[in-house]
């Protein structure tokens, strides 16, 4: 049984939870708690092709928001 999750000839969704990080995830099992669809089925490739033009700050949203107050205290 091959993994769906690699398959290169599959369909894809491009997940994206609350901290803003971005996981490929097999068009046919469902979308797990705490995800959302951020972009709809497509080829695997494609979705890395999102994914690679959206997710440019691999940080967590929690921490890129602390680093911005630390930076504010600091000025």
């Amino acid at each position: 049984m091959a993994n769906s999750f690699e398959d290169e000839e599959g369909v894809h969704l491009v997940l994206v939870n609350g901290e803003e990080q971005y996981s490929l995830w097999p068009a046919s099992p469902a979308v797990p708690a705490g995800w959302s669809v951020a972009h709809d089925a497509d080829t695997r490739a494609n979705c890395l092709e999102y994914v690679s033009a959206h997710w440019s700050d691999m940080r967590p949203a929690s921490l890129r928001e602390l680093t911005d107050e630390v930076r504010e205290v600091v000025r």
